[in-house]
């Protein structure tokens, strides 16, 4: 035990007797750690945030969507695929019909979606309309009307000219009148104004508020000009047989449009659980490449310690030559200087700790003011991550320089002072 007295009561005395130079070398060692704490609880609040998010569409969902042959459903080469014009127009209503008649399945709705500009009175507003079925409802529980109602099969069939405006698109144009009953012009075709639905927010950043409900049929017809369909939703009677549901739509839409190589399926099938799954697997990936770019602070912060302690070596060379003239062995110097540099990264990572807790709190604190319900979560994995990083960076910076010191000979460093 006296071995490590000795060090570690000569270690902090000298600490403290250069307090400006300690405090400086902890700013590197701080800010690293802080990094660390505010990158992961970000990570860890997003990936919560977007789970969440997904959740609230429930967790017996499916969701069927078009896809460019010969790409992966969640890859990018779909996604620029379609964002470039390639246009998928297989997906049909009998599609959708097809999958209703499945066992597992208990209520669907499909649709597609455009954006046109809006217009009542002298109020113009460019919005999302989003043409369904008249199922929608019955799937997705958090289609909640305020007032009105939501358009029926036979407003659909009939292709009505009827809307359900979501709570911002209404107050944007009645301003706290009643919408009901009111007209407003899509491509110069009134429309009139059926429901209006509760306030519900922004979903995964996609606010629902802004929407503007339209019966599929009136909006493929009198507006879009297509015959075709972008996704249908479907939800389940029993959660436990979902793989097994997702592996039978994806066998009928096959069938439906006579598929036989999976390679050139036009559409993709994912249940929320798979989506999840996919969510966690991408911000574990994410969360990984964040903590390997910040962790290159801490190097910078390493290469200041090794820095001061080899300045410290030099300053202290008459003091390491009469210590082992008086009897210190070589193992007692490197645990001296090497406790020097764990003090000070060990500091700094308690340091840096409060901060990324204090920045995580103030993150939080301003995305609740902007309305979203975004916690930055601080882990225990983070805070050991951040400790382990910052006494590792001590030993790794602070053993050099330590051994250097150790190697002195007594009447080599006698002779320097």
């Amino acid at each position: 035990m006296r071995d490590f007295k000795v060090p570690i009561k000569l270690a902090v005395k000298n600490l403290r007797s250069n307090v400006g130079r300690t405090i400086l070398t902890l700013f590197g060692v701080v800010i690293g750690i802080t990094s660390v704490i505010v990158i992961s609880s970000s990570g860890q609040g997003v990936k919560s945030y977007i789970l969440g998010q997904i959740s609230s569409f429930g967790t017996d969902m499916i969701q069927v969507e078009i896809k460019v042959p010969n790409t992966g459903k969640d890859s990018t080469a779909n996604a620029m695929g379609q964002a470039t014009g390639i246009q998928i127009t297989t997906m049909k209503e009998k599609d959708a019909e097809a999958i209703g008649k499945l066992g597992n399945v208990s209520s669907y709705y499909y649709g597609n979606m455009g954006q046109e500009l809006v217009t009542y009175k002298n109020i113009n507003k460019r919005a999302i309309l989003f043409g369904t079925s008249a199922g929608a409802p019955a799937v997705d529980a958090n289609i909640k009307l305020q007032e009105g109602s939501f358009f029926t099969e036979g407003e659909d069939k009939s292709l009505n000219q009827v809307v359900v405006i979501g709570a911002d698109v209404a107050e944007s144009f009645f301003s706290g009148e009643s919408a009901l009953g009111k007209i407003v012009k899509i491509k110069d075709k009134n429309f009139r104004v059926i429901g209006v639905l509760a306030k519900r927010g922004a979903v995964t950043f996609f606010n629902f508020d802004d929407l503007i409900y339209v019966p599929v049929r009136t909006l493929q017809k009198k507006i879009l000009g297509v015959d075709y369909l972008r996704f249908i939703s479907v939800k389940v009677k029993d959660e436990k047989l979902i793989d097994a549901t997702v592996a039978d739509i994806t066998q009928t839409i096959r069938k439906e449009h006579d598929i036989k190589d999976p390679s050139a399926d036009d559409f993709g099938v994912s249940s929320i659980k798979e989506a999840q799954d996919t969510i966690t697997k991408v911000f574990g990936t994410i969360n990984i490449l964040l903590l390997f770019l910040t962790s290159i602070s801490l190097l910078v912060g390493g290469v200041g310690i090794m820095n001061v302690m080899y300045v410290a070596v030099v300053e202290r060379t008459f003091e390491i030559g009469l210590r082992k003239a008086v009897g210190a062995r070589s193992e007692n110097i490197l645990k001296q200087f090497l406790l020097e540099a764990i003090f000070i990264t060990f500091a700094g990572g308690i340091a840096g700790i409060i901060l990324g807790f204090l920045f995580s709190r103030l993150l939080s604190y301003i995305f609740s003011v902007l309305g979203y319900d975004l916690q930055f979560i601080i882990t225990w994995q983070a805070l050991l991550l951040a400790v382990g990083f910052s006494i590792a960076v001590g030993i790794i910076f602070g053993y050099y320089p330590a051994r250097q010191a150790s190697r002195l000979s007594p009447m080599e460093a006698l002779r320097k002072e």
